[in-house]
């Protein structure tokens, strides 16, 4: 079959290509300690779930505008003004069928062939796969552990070019957990506003925070900073939503309009049901965040405490999201549990699959070699069997 030049280069996920791997061997019977998909192990609260009901009882069960119904859109509203002192109106929000169809709808609607788009690396795997089907060209710029894995203005100057289109920025960041300092982010932003291009700020994880971090929404560092940035949030982390694909951009009346008018034509609209449920997750009472919070707190705080004591392995410590990147470079070319020998993350993450059965997402597919990732989105008892078969593994 010929496919089309956008699809036939396009590589599945990898951290659902992981999932799945995981899953094969649970089929098999065999316990596995799957520590790779980003999503709460909390159930969604009881009151958006009643919201939920409520709404289909009502009869909530249409289409609705394509871009979302107004009452979420004016909750996202409040929202913004509540936490951040930052007012936005309905016509600049389009909802999406989760975060990552957001970004999606971003790029489609600003980026095209010719075009190029700056990625701090390590990143989420979606971003550079999503720029591509565009026909626009991911610039990956490395970032280190001495930097906390952030991006500095300098290394921002340097990649601009005459094509460049927009930087994507991820605060707190997927795989690497980092959180930039508000003086780091308030720097890249006048970059951006002085070199007159866009902000596409994912800030999906932006209740997810831990010690000294401070979480500083982009678009709020001025009417000019704000008239350059895209946000992209959701529902997702934040309040357990994970399977309700609900997510929203926030852009400059002009693109959002463009922004709704793809969507018209892609999905028509999110999911009615799900719409209802959001609404009552950014109303309703917000105890069920600061309790899961205080739980992923207490996760993050026992998976540093362990890998403090696993010899040669690095890592910048988390302060943001749920995940644990480290770097397992050390244990390259060494026999490991089942005398496996590897030379890089992919086989490593394979190796440990396969012989300890925990499964965790290779640094390649974040644009970091030798890197792997442990989401703590899950029990104290987990990690603490999974982290001992981990230990055990290295020790070969």
């Amino acid at each position: 079959m010929r496919l089309s030049p956008a699809v036939s280069t396009l590589k599945p996920s990898a951290t659902i290509a992981a999932a799945a791997k995981a899953k094969q061997l649970k089929a098999q019977g065999i316990k596995v300690y799957d520590f790779t998909l980003g999503e709460p192990d909390f159930n969604t609260p009881e009151h958006i779930q009643a919201a939920a009901i409520k709404a289909m009882q009502e009869g909530h069960t249409h289409y609705t505008a394509s871009g979302g119904i107004v009452e979420l859109k004016q909750a996202v509203c409040r929202l913004y003004e509540r936490d951040y002192g930052l007012k936005i109106t309905p016509n600049m929000v389009v909802v999406s069928n989760g975060a990552k169809h957001a970004i999606h709808n971003v790029l489609t609607a600003l980026c095209g062939p010719g075009d190029e788009v700056i990625i701090p690396t390590p990143y989420w795997v979606s971003y550079s796969a999503l720029v591509e089907l565009t026909g626009a060209t991911p610039v990956l710029i490395p970032t280190t552990p001495e930097s906390g894995f952030c991006l500095s203005r300098q290394q921002l100057e340097a990649a601009i070019s005459p094509k460049t289109r927009l930087l994507m920025l991820n605060s707190p960041s997927n795989p690497t957990a980092t959180v930039y300092p508000p003086e780091r982010l308030e720097e890249l932003a006048k970059v951006c506003v002085a070199k007159d291009i866009f902000i596409l700020s994912d800030e999906i994880y932006e209740k997810l925070i831990y010690g000294d971090a401070k979480f500083r929404c982009v678009a709020t560092f001025g009417p000019d900073v704000a008239a350059k940035t895209i946000i992209i949030s959701g529902v997702s982390k934040a309040y357990a939503m994970t399977g309700w694909r609900i997510g929203w951009s926030i852009a400059p009346v002009e693109l959002t309009q463009a922004i709704d008018n793809l969507q018209s034509q892609e999905t028509s609209n999110p999911c009615s049901v799900s719409q209802y449920a959001a609404v009552a997750a950014l109303d309703g009472p917000q105890d069920s965040v600061a309790e899961m919070l205080e739980k992923f707190t207490e996760r993050r705080n026992y998976v540093i405490k362990r890998f403090r004591e696993i010899p040669n392995i690095k890592f910048v410590e988390p302060t943001g999201a749920f995940y644990m990147f480290f770097d397992v470079s050390a244990y390259f070319g060494k026999k490991l549990g089942g005398g496996k020998v590897v030379k890089d993350a992919t086989e490593f993450c394979t190796a440990l699959l396969e012989e300890a059965h925990v499964a965790l997402v290779t640094g390649d597919a974040f644009g970091a070699p030798g890197y792997a990732r442990l989401s703590f989105a899950t029990n104290i008892p987990l990690l603490e069997a999974g982290i001992d078969r981990l230990a055990a593994f290295l020790k070969g």
